[in-house]
């Protein structure tokens, strides 16, 4: 597959084999935030597959506290994109009055960020990553691994995918919609779809700009 291209949708799709052949390291230099998603439909046992590869992410003691909550009922999904695009529109106003001072790039970040909340309701599958509590404490360093198995995967096999956590500021309201107890909470949403724009490698610092040996030096 070529990373220069966005995939089209497959007709046929072998569940099996797809992803398989991606080398991990190439994976890993191309998966990036994709926010602009199609709106066709993504057949579940795909979504299994990047899942099952979300569940082999590191855990403490392996306790593997996690849940995921795929939601793709139209109704549904409508329903959680209303509030997104709310809480959101609230967040990103103070970059709205800044943005003709924005770097290109960090224009680009913000107009993606309000495409993927105008276009909520039409991504095909809102997953929701949730764990239960340790000691009444969230166990984000077993789940954000999870969570980048995930991107990974869906890199893989051709889907977009980002990390969003705006849905937090609403405090119980969406974890209460998901059926999800006070025990278990939600920690992300990643909006999953076929993806509109190609992958390709991200801009980042140089290694050595912020790798140190031995001891940390400014």
């Amino acid at each position: 597959m070529d990373p220069s291209r966005p995939p089209s949708p497959p007709g046929l799709i072998d569940v099996a084999t797809i992803g398989e052949d991606v080398p991990l390291l190439e994976g890993i230099r191309t998966t990036r935030a994709i926010r602009r998603l199609a709106p066709d439909p993504v057949p579940r046992e795909l979504i299994r597959k990047v899942v099952e590869a979300g569940t082999f992410g590191p855990s403490g003691g392996n306790r593997q506290p996690w849940s995921f909550v795929a939601v793709a009922d139209r109704e549904r999904r409508a329903w959680i994109a209303e509030r997104y695009r709310r809480t959101f529109e609230e967040y990103i106003a103070p970059a709205r009055k800044l943005a003709d001072t924005f770097s290109p790039a960090r224009r680009r970040n913000m107009e993606s960020a309000i495409h993927l909340a105008e276009t909520l309701a039409d991504v095909p599958v809102h997953l929701f990553v949730a764990g239960w509590t340790r000691r009444g404490q969230p166990q984000h360093q077993a789940l954000y691994p999870a969570i980048q198995n995930v991107l990974l995967a869906c890199r893989a096999v051709g889907l977009g995918a980002c990390i969003t956590s705006v849905h937090l500021a609403l405090g119980r309201e969406i974890d209460e919609y998901l059926g999800l107890p006070e025990s278990q909470p939600s920690c992300a949403l990643i909006p999953i779809g076929w993806p509109l724009i190609p992958y390709k490698m991200p801009v980042r610092r140089p290694v050595d700009d912020c790798l140190f040996w031995d001891r940390f030096q400014r």
